[in-house]
């Protein structure tokens, strides 16, 4: 079996990070621009990402890998979305 044949079909990366990131803004009580400036030191990358933009693959880790370790308490995480281990994070 080919790696690829092992990942499930889902949403590309770039929906991932807009579902987690506005998910997390709901939660913390702020835009998706605050929440751009906070990850990704620039307001506006998100909405650019929303509207077709681009990432690089580790920018999209990194940004994962912040948002699972500041994820609010009580505020679930994205179901078809895969969150990063916590042995992962702990290595970074």
């Amino acid at each position: 079996m080919r790696l690829f044949d092992r990942i499930p079909i889902g949403m590309m990366l770039r929906e991932q990070i807009i579902v987690v990131a506005d998910r997390y803004a709901e939660a913390a009580g702020i835009g998706r621009k605050r929440v751009s400036t906070i990850v990704l030191n620039r307001g506006s990358k998100l909405d650019d990402i929303a509207e077709g933009g681009d990432l690089n693959t580790g920018t999209f880790e990194k940004a994962m890998t912040w948002f699972s370790k500041n994820w609010p308490d009580g505020v679930g995480w994205p179901d078809d979305v895969p969150r990063p281990s916590a042995m992962r994070e702990a290595a970074e």
